[in-house]
């Protein structure tokens, strides 16, 4: 009887840590924060959610995964020397690693065109064909959406 109740003791034992260890793991939380405006206020809301959200889930052990999509007015955000919050997105940049920028190229073509010149995006950035369709695929792969 001794080594049925230990057997049954250390079934019980194991199934905690089990469980405990799943709990610890966290869980993965994937959010798409849309921006299309040219407004600091706007921009800044959007940076603000992305760092709030992210200490938010940090504290309770999980992850989140943030990829910010700029297009229409709202790609000043990412263009260098035009963006109200460029600085504060090269320091978000290095210090949030679970954080991604995607600049509309549809936007991009159409504003470089009508300066004449070829226009540059942050290198915080990467080029997607299209803002819209890039929020569509991330919806569509279970992202939450978050408009500012």
């Amino acid at each position: 009887m001794k080594n049925f109740l230990a057997i049954i003791a250390a079934a019980l034992i194991s199934a905690v840590v089990t469980t405990q260890g799943a709990i610890a793991q966290g869980v993965t939380h994937y959010v798409a924060i849309h921006v299309d405006q040219s407004d600091p206020k706007v921009m800044n809301l959007a940076l603000n959610n992305a760092a709030n959200v992210t200490k938010y889930y940090e504290s309770i052990g999980d992850t989140v995964i943030i990829e910010m999509v700029a297009y229409g007015p709202g790609l000043n955000m990412l263009i260098p020397g035009k963006s109200p919050v460029e600085d504060r997105i090269e320091t978000m940049s290095l210090q949030f690693e679970n954080l991604s920028f995607a600049a509309c190229g549809n936007t991009l073509n159409k504003m470089s065109e009508k300066a004449g010149m070829d226009i540059e995006i942050m290198s915080e950035a990467k080029m997607v064909t299209s803002g819209v369709v890039r929020l569509i695929e991330l919806q569509e792969q279970g992202y939450a959406y978050i408009r500012p």
